[in-house]
This record gives structure tokens, C-alpha cells and sequence, in this order.
């Protein structure tokens, strides 16, 4: 079975050809450490999660080269750890330890390597200087470093934009300084009060881009087979990335393939604090949202594509998670984590996961249920927070269940949808739930008789 990933370079789907079977290597890129990681950041590190079984699936568990990695020295760290009165160690161990957390609640497998950029400054110095040797990169008076876009001939090709649209489209700031508007930073200088190293052009710490360059060199070679991310990475990240490692390596690419996945918007609208529509993993975590309907909803849309969540969406996911959990939790299962050939042959065609869950579906239909059980642990919906015995839910997925409910039912009857509202009510108080309304608000408790078994019937 041959697995075609679409290669934002070529834009178009390409059968993947690894530089060396035994030897798979990806690198992803990371979160920057310094806050609770929004569902757009959830995203990628599901998507490429996905990646990750299929080709140990494929090419064999100890063929994989998993790198993602983690920003932790940043302007944004640093502006955190000065408002707040903490030193940056405090900000990022903090926020990493978040980030294990929300990964954790999502069933998502844990990389090969997760270097932090930190642990590889003596790296990022030798490739600048390098970097400067070949004239790829020059020095200003105040110990900036700057790549030089203009000796890179191919720069604007992962992005498919020249430089004078670059320059435009992103509003690019004038610095005289620079050689062209576009030139980025490979080292900046800073005081001595704040975080930084010594190097030949004196004290301060490097760019955003060279760090990606330097490790993803340092732990998977000078080229590799697949590079991911969020779309947004494209450029200037990617493109810069690709530039100077290329310059710095003396090779005809970084990556082989480059994948990236679509952002994520709340109810049609784009995320934003401003909007007041800012969604945390932990937001949903507090809400006791089970770690696989998140799961199922940032798979539900193609990766590829805008992924809009909705509380629909939501409601949705967990109805469907707890048919799925239900299925999985009471019957004798023969469990070898294998999938079935048409859940494989979907994810094989660029991680056609909307047909995967197609078909997870028909497999129910035709009552293949260790098929579907095998799939379904191998898709990692089987999370730890939520599957607890064969004859039980926990109490986070109860109150998760009945939450749902409650919201699906508000839901209705704003939508005038009386029908629905008084089914759900029903089903409710069949299964021991006392329910009370105060205007637009609903709370809850259980009965001595309580019986969650029957809120995984249908309405």
C-alpha cells in the first residue's frame, strides 16, 4: 500500500518515496513556551500524530524519526517573564509541562526527540557562522546577524511568491540597514539583563528561524523526508528555514516533503482574544470535554482544510465517541492494533481522515467490530481519560455525557426546537438526572438511581 502525501512545494498529491525506508525522518514544528496552547495549536500535533502511527505502521516502529520541537527563548517568553515577574526557566517549564498535559488528555503519542532550542545555541552559532563565510548572511555594526535573501536564488519557492509580492503582501518594514526589506535575523543583540549567550558578534541569542535549521540538522541530517506544520509556517518561517539550511548545507533541499495543516476558526469567525472566542485545550479540559471528542473534532475536517469548531461539531463528536466507546467497552474484543485495509488505504491517500471516519461507521454497520476496535485504538480515540472498564464510565465521562446533553438541549430550545429540547429532558431524567432551569441557565445532579448506561441510548 503506497502512501501519497500532498507536497506543499509541488502542490500536488506525490507517492511518498523515503530517502531510506529504515531510516523515516520527520520534523515538526513546535510550540513556542510561554502560554496554554489553543485548539489551533492542538491541531498539527494531532494531525501529524496521525503521521506518526501510520508510517511506524508502514515502515516498522523503530524506523521512525519523530522531532518536534520547542521554542523556549522567544520575545514573546521574554515580554511574559518580564510582566510577570518570573525568570523565563519559570515561564517554559510551566508551559511545557502544560502542553505534556493537554498532549496527554489527547492521546497523542509522544515524538522520538523534543529539543528544546536552548539546548542547541552552540549549533545555531556554527551554522551563522557558516552561513556568513559563504556571504549567505552579514554582520551590522550592532552584532545583528541578517540572511541575505538575495544570494538564495530559489528563495520564495516553497511559498510560490516572488520578493516583490513578499515585500508587499506582508507589509514588510523598511529597516536601511538591510540589504533587501526581506532579510531576516539569524542572531540578535541584547542587554545583559536579559536572556542570552556569547558569540563572535557579542552577547544575544539567535532568530526564530536558524533554531528549526540547527536542530532539525543536528538530530535528522542535512535533508530529511518530511517537514510539517501549520499553514501559517509557510512563510516566513518555512521559507526562511529552507533558505538558509540549503545555503548553510550546500544541498538541494531541506525537506522532501512538506506538509502543513489548515488553521482553525470558532463558529465561522477567526480565533482571537479580542473576539473573546480564545479556545484552550484546557478551556475544553475544564468543561470535562473527553480528550477524543476533541480529538475526533480536530480530525473531522481534511487536514489541509480550514477546520471551523462549532459547538454543533462538539455535540456531534461526542455523540458519535460515545456509540464508539460503548462498542469498545462491552464486547470481548480480539485487540492487535492492526487497522482495516480501507481504514488504511484512506489515511494512505494524503490522511483522508473524513473518509476514514466514514468508513469507521460502515464497519459498525456491517458489525465488524473487531475491525472497528482495532481501527479505532490505532486512530488513538481510545484516550486514557476516557476508557475505563468494559462495564463502566468513570466519572469525568459522565459528567462530560451529561454536559453535552444540557448544551445540545439549550441549544434547541434557542432554536425553538421543542421537540428535540423535551426528548433530551426524557432521556435525562430515564437515566437519574435531576435537571433545573434558571433562565438561560441549567444545573444538574444525579438520583440514587442514577444509570449511565442509558445516556449512551439513542433519543
Amino acid at each position: 500500500m503506497k502512501l501519497k502525501i500532498y507536497n506543499t512545494k509541488s502542490k500536488n498529491k506525490e507517492i511518498f518515496k523515503p530517502l531510506d525506508s529504515n531510516n523515516i525522518r520527520m520534523y515538526v514544528c513546535g510550540p513556542t513556551v510561554y502560554d496554554r496552547a489553543h485548539i489551533g495549536n492542538a491541531r498539527p500535533v494531532v494531525v501529524f500524530d496521525i503521521l506518526y502511527r501510520l508510517l511506524k505502521y508502514l515502515y516498522g516502529e523503530k524506523s521512525v524519526t519523530y522531532v518536534r520541537n520547542i521554542t523556549d527563548v522567544d520575545d514573546k517568553i521574554i515580554a511574559k517573564s518580564s510582566a510577570e515577574n518570573k525568570s523565563v526557566n519559570e515561564i517554559t517549564s510551566e508551559t511545557i509541562k502544560w502542553f505534556i498535559e493537554d498532549n496527554n488528555y489527547l492521546n497523542v503519542n509522544k515524538p522520538t526527540h523534543e529539543p528544546k532550542a536552548t539546548h542547541y545555541i552552540s549549533q545555531m552559532i556554527a551554522m551563522i557562522e557558516v552561513l556568513i563565510l559563504k556571504k549567505n548572511a552579514y554582520v551590522l555594526e550592532d552584532g545583528e546577524v541578517l540572511f541575505s535573501v538575495n544570494t538564495f536564488k530559489s528563495y520564495g519557492s516553497l511559498s510560490k511568491q516572488n520578493l516583490e509580492s513578499m515585500i508587499v503582501g506582508n507589509r514588510v518594514d523598511i529597516d536601511r540597514r538591510k540589504k533587501n526589506p526581506l532579510d531576516f535575523v539569524l542572531w540578535k543583540p541584547t542587554s545583559k539583563n536579559n536572556i542570552g549567550w556569547d558569540s563572535p558578534w557579542g552577547y544575544g541569542r539567535p532568530g526564530w528561524h536558524i533554531e528549526c535549521s540547527a536542530m532539525s540538522k543536528e538530530i535528522l541530517g542535512e535533508t530529511f523526508d518530511i517537514h510539517g506544520g501549520g499553514i501559517d509556517l509557510i512563510f516566513p518561517h518555512h521559507e526562511n528555514e529552507t533558505a538558509q539550511s540549503i545555503c548553510a548545507n550546500n544541498k538541494n533541499s531541506l525537506a522532501n516533503y512538506w506538509m502543513h495543516n489548515g488553521f482553525v476558526n470558532i463558529e465561522g469567525q477567526k480565533m482571537s482574544k479580542s473576539l473573546g472566542n480564545y479556545l484552550t485545550v484546557e478551556d475544553l479540559r475544564n468543561k470535562n470535554i473527553d480528550g477524543a471528542v476533541i480529538r475526533f473534532v480536530l480530525l473531522s475536517t481534511h487536514y489541509r482544510q480550514p477546520l471551523d469548531w462549532t459547538n454543533r461539531k462538539l455535540t456531534e463528536a461526542q455523540n458519535i465517541i460515545n456509540k464508539w466507546f460503548n462498542v469498545t467497552n462491552n464486547r470481548d474484543l480480539n485487540i492487535n492494533g492492526i487497522p482495516t485495509n480501507k481504514i488504511l488505504e484512506a489515511l494512505c491517500d494524503d490522511l483522508n481522515i473524513p473518509l476514514v471516519i466514514t468508513e469507521m461507521h460502515n464497519l459498525l454497520k456491517e458489525e465488524d467490530y473487531d475491525g472497528f476496535a482495532n481501527s479505532f485504538f490505532f486512530l488513538g480515540f481510545n484516550s486514557n481519560n476516557s476508557i475505563k472498564s468494559k462495564n463502566n464510565l468513570d466519572k469525568q465521562t459522565i459528567n462530560e455525557m451529561i454536559n453535552l446533553l444540557i448544551v445540545e438541549r439549550q441549544n434547541a430550545r434557542k432554536n425553538k426546537d421543542y421537540r428535540k429540547s423535551d426528548l433530551i429532558r426524557i432521556k435525562l431524567e430515564k437515566a437519574g438526572v435531576t435537571i433545573n432551569d434558571h433562565g438561560n441557565e441549567t444545573t444538574w445532579s444525579l438520583k440514587p438511581n442514577f444509570n449511565p448506561s442509558s445516556l449512551l441510548t439513542e433519543n
